[in-house]
């Protein structure tokens, strides 16, 4: 995309059905990561991120928009905003653009942005959709860095959030593009204490100041957000733990980053998972959080259902919907609406959760490319070693004679599944060609 040109007054809205809520909330082929929600005064939530576009860097020179009413259907908004384009007000030409943030105010919306050289904007729009326009540069004081965000408090003050290893922070001026940089502070959040990496986010709930973030505290890298609170804007803030972890959403799983927002009394976690065996191709997701009286938030983990129930074992199961992987399986595009399951290998494994059964299923129907050695997929039951004993039945992936593509394979299931569980898949077989999966769905 280096050289490609833009126009920003060009946008397109997509509408998209994500079945109940389920995860991750895009389609096949769009990536967007770092997800940043907010409600709007129109009652409708929306999500601002950046676009990843290849598996060699992260993000690329524009961004999308995703919006809903419901947090089950969603709607793109294409090209709100880019750094390559015909705009010749955009003050990083052909940067990329990493996560940004945005605020409403007296009927404007701000688009707050960075760049690949650890610069930071902004740019405005009458729409929260954009096509976000005029944008300038913040001057940070000198102290450059990348994931803006800004927190407005109950007396109007905004504050600027941004950093990498350090959270810096400052008050905004009322016209809500220039900071105050007399007010700077650095090391609100450090490394060492609060396991900060990057992407702040905050909130005030109950008069605590939430200040939500990428975490280290697992394996030395930021696959966790963590939050911290305080009594104050700018603190002092102490670490009170991980909300969630996207460790074993693909094996080259690096980052992490999303939000906190309430919606319709419900109030949820917005954060990214990795695809295509790589720190890229990231796909928001959600899910549904609670406060415990103490003001603290239970840690919750990766599902395939998402913002809405358990989902329904009689409709189309899409392989890339995994919420867990375990061992060398992950997942790629296999065409520009499509993605599937591939790198399958003798004891990896796929987790989805959770799925209804309801008063029981008896067939299986599994959508598969075989590879040239084959292998087999047992389903089976609330935990990977459920294989041993318990609800589970074998499906055998016939391997290819020659090249060809998808089959369709069915299957009685050994013994009806029914109610509500976690699904297993678990794989075996010989060798690194056995086969890929794209679906499968419960009669």
């Amino acid at each position: 995309m280096k050289n490609s040109r833009i126009p920003l007054g060009l946008v397109f809205a997509l509408a998209l059905v994500s079945a109940r809520g389920q995860n991750p909330i895009v389609p096949p082929g769009t990536y967007i990561a770092d997800p940043s929600a907010h409600v709007w005064k129109d009652g409708k939530i929306y999500v601002y991120g950046s676009k990843d576009e290849s598996t060699n860097y992260y993000c690329s020179r524009e961004y999308h928009v995703l919006s809903s009413s419901d947090m089950k259907t969603w709607e793109i908004a294409r090209h709100a905003f880019a750094s390559a384009g015909e705009n010749d007000q955009v003050p990083f030409n052909d940067e990329l653009l990493y996560a940004p943030d945005c605020r409403y105010k007296d009927g404007t919306y701000y688009l707050y942005f960075c760049s690949s050289n650890w610069e930071e904007g902004v740019a405005t729009s009458a729409s929260p959709v954009g096509p976000f326009r005029n944008g300038k540069k913040i001057n940070l004081g000198g102290k450059n860095g990348i994931d803006p965000c800004v927190f407005i408090d109950d007396d109007g003050q905004a504050y600027y959030i941004w950093g990498q290893f350090s959270a810096k922070m400052a008050k905004l001026k009322p016209n809500m593009t220039e900071i105050d940089t007399a007010t700077i502070r650095d090391s609100i959040l450090t490394e060492g204490e609060h396991f900060f990496h990057e992407g702040g986010y905050m909130i005030k709930r109950n008069g605590i100041y939430y200040f939500l973030y990428a975490d280290v505290s697992r394996a030395s890298r930021p696959s966790c957000l963590g939050y911290s609170t305080a009594a104050s804007p700018f603190g002092p803030f102490t670490y009170r733990g991980v909300i969630i972890d996207d460790d074993h959403s693909d094996p080259s799983n690096w980052t992490n980053h999303g939000s906190l927002v309430e919606f319709k009394g419900q109030w949820y976690v917005f954060y990214h998972r990795s695809t295509h065996n790589n720190f890229a191709m990231r796909k928001p997701c959600i899910e549904p959080i609670r406060f415990n009286p103490d003001g603290s938030i239970p840690e919750v983990e990766m599902t395939t259902q998402g913002a809405g129930g358990p989902i329904d074992a009689r409709k189309k199961m899409d392989a890339e919907r995994a919420c867990l992987l375990i061992g060398n399986a992950y997942i790629k595009a296999c065409a520009p609406d499509n993605e599937v399951l591939t790198n399958i290998r003798n004891e990896d494994k796929a987790g989805y959760k959770y799925i209804d059964f309801g008063e029981g299923t008896d067939s299986l129907t599994i959508h598969v490319k075989p590879g040239w050695n084959g292998g087999s997929i047992t389903f089976a039951l609330d935990y990977p070693w459920r294989t041993w004993f318990g609800e589970k039945t074998t499906v055998e992936i016939p391997a290819r004679i020659e090249a060809g593509g998808a089959i369709t394979v069915r299957k009685k299931l050994d013994k009806p599944f029914k109610g509500v569980h976690a699904l297993w898949l678990n794989f075996s077989g010989k060798g690194n060609d056995m086969f890929e999966l794209d679906w499968f769905q419960f009669k």
